[in-house]
């Protein structure tokens, strides 16, 4: 312990967040945060130790920018909001990192004494605007892991230790301490927290994997479904040692929300479960938080074996799996043991379901290139099939080690199937509400400078994300991105849903289609003129790749750019 009397709550927070390891911390600032403003310029001053500070101008830039950071270096970071009205402007940048399963520590404040009590006055703005009956640790719990109040501080320190603990272990995600301005202020003993170290793991015992290794040798057609397990450190690597000492399909639906297995392996069984629900006999969902949709469809004669450290995802509301057996504990060292276990195999089974799904592999990398030969018909008419933007994106990423961060609806099975990831940590989804992936891209960029990083987005995305503090962060920490915004001039998806609702309503009728129109919007890479990034529009497919190259290089060379696309649907 070290003490160092005379120093506040300031920096008993900054040396809490030092103490369990934040690298950064992301701060769309408040008022309240003038004593750990004050803290840093001390330890700048002194040559003490600090993580790193990003001044933000935008709540769901700074709790984007954690999310992405966390989901390459998975270790929790710390966020500071502005009282209760900057946590719900968060809010759902929050929610995306309980949903992503993103360990970090959100702070922000409110008054405890609103001026009648002696010492500093926090100011009349917590009187009148700021503060919320019960507090912004009960708005809060919602969507977070955790969430409570520091209360003093001197267990402020320790709170954090204890925040940062609970977001890492599994399930990962938010913790949240409400850190009363007057806590702040008030004089600290020093009393530094001790660092944290990483979680220990969980493992499913023996006995408890060799039935399932035993149901797996007796089966003759299994699969393999997963929608998160690339997310759990080593799990991409595990799952592809496992699927090839057993010899089976893997299956990555819709609902996969990062790279779990490279699609350009010939066990990658594509996106539909559909096949498998009435001819599997045996059903492996590793890391699946929802694998049946609607809920009631189970497969018809199938066991169903889960793998995941915490299958039952306490935020899930309604979640089904028709689970016969699980096995809990990290998942990667789960797979581990199973591939150990791959032996007495009966090769005439095996045999079979290979020569099988080659025919699945062939048939699925056959549909893929007749797509992208299609889309490359017309170059000269106006608009771009989004299949050749995907496609030309894998072309000239190819060899790059890049990494894609997707916040497309309408072609986000598009981008998935035809770019094609195949390595770790390549593709990440886009989690809760739109308007977050352009400051989840720039955490991506954070964690990993050396690789190139691109954001996939609808212009209905784009518009909902908060463009002018985005690109004010991307030049301010020097974090060029490229963003491809697949342009329909549309809310599609809304469109689609009125359609499918009332395929003979009234706007059938009268083509009056209400909540879709972006046509009144100028073209989006115009605003990231006056930030002097590289900006390309792109109308024709003869246009696309030369675009696309120009981009790369300006991205390569330390400046974003953004190529507005327009796509034909």
């Amino acid at each position: 312990m070290t003490n160092t009397p005379g120093t506040d709550g300031g920096d008993a927070l900054v040396s809490a967040l030092n103490a369990v390891g934040a690298d950064y911390v992301f701060c769309s600032s408040g008022s309240e945060w003038a004593p750990v403003w004050e803290a840093l310029a001390r330890r700048h001053r002194d040559g003490a130790p600090t993580p790193g500070y990003l001044d933000l101008t935008h709540e769901t830039v700074a709790v984007g920018m954690a999310t992405g950071y966390g989901l390459v270096k998975r270790r929790p970071q710390g966020v500071l909001l502005h009282a209760a009205p900057g946590l719900l402007q968060g809010s759902m940048a929050v929610h995306g990192a309980l949903l992503a399963g993103v360990p970090m520590v959100v702070a922000s404040s409110e008054s405890t004494t609103y001026g009648d009590a002696p010492g500093h006055d926090p100011g009349g703005q917590w009187y009148r605007n700021l503060s919320i009956v019960g507090g912004p640790h009960g708005i809060a719990q919602p969507f977070t892991k955790w969430s409570t109040e520091a209360a003093s501080v001197h267990t402020l320190p320790t709170m954090v230790t204890r925040a940062a603990e609970l977001a890492w272990r599994a399930p990962a995600g938010p913790a949240y301490l409400n850190i009363p301005l007057e806590i702040l202020l008030e004089e600290w003993d020093g009393r530094e927290a001790k660092p944290i170290v990483a979680p220990g793991s969980t493992h499913s015992s023996p006995e408890e994997v060799d039935p399932v290794a035993q149901s797996i040798r007796e089966a003759v057609n299994p699969v393999i479904v997963t929608e998160t397990a690339g997310r759990e450190a080593g799990g991409f690597e595990a799952l592809v040692a496992f699927a090839e000492a057993w010899n089976i399909p893997v299956v990555e639906p819709d609902s996969a929300v990062c790279g779990n297995f490279p699609r350009t392996h010939p066990l990658h069984a594509g996106s539909d479960i559909g096949p498998w629900m009435d001819e599997a006999d045996l059903i492996l969902l590793v890391n699946c938080r929802a694998p049946f949709y609607p809920p009631s469809r189970r497969p018809s004669k199938a066991k169903i074996v889960v793998i995941d450290e915490v299958p039952q995802r306490p935020h899930v509301v309604y979640q089904v799996l028709f689970a016969d057996t699980y096995l809990e504990g990290n998942t990667a060292n789960t797979l581990r043991q199973l591939t150990k276990r791959a032996r007495d195999l009966d090769e005439t089974a095996v045999a079979e379901r290979r020569a099988a799904q080659h025919t699945r592999y062939s048939q699925e990398t056959g549909a893929l290139a007749r797509a992208e030969v299609k889309a490359c018909e017309e170059p000269g008419r106006t608009g771009v099939d989004p299949v050749l933007v995907a496609a030309t994106l894998r072309k000239l990423l190819d060899g790059q080690n890049g990494i894609v961060v997707d916040e497309t609806i309408t072609h986000s099975r598009v981008v998935k199937r035809h770019l094609r990831t195949a390595d770790p940590d390549s593709y990440f989804y886009v989690q809760g509400g739109l308007g977050q992936g352009i400051a989840v891209a720039l955490g991506v960029k954070l964690a990993a400078r050396e690789r190139p990083v691109v954001l996939t987005i609808g212009d209905g995305a784009f518009t909902y994300n908060p463009v002018i503090p985005s690109y004010d962060a991307s030049k301010a920490y020097e974090l060029p991105l490229l963003v491809v915004v697949f342009n329909n001039r549309v809310y599609k998806s809304m469109n689609l849903n009125h359609r499918r609702f009332y395929p003979d309503g009234a706007a059938a009728e009268t083509g009056e289609w209400l909540g879709t129109d972006l046509h009144r919007l100028p073209r989006l890479a115009d605003f990231a003129e006056p930030f002097g990034m590289h900006t390309e529009t792109v109308d024709t497919a003869n246009d696309l790749a030369p675009a696309l190259q120009r981009a790369l290089k300006a991205v390569s060379e330390g400046t974003t750019a953004v190529v507005d696309v327009l796509v034909t649907r």
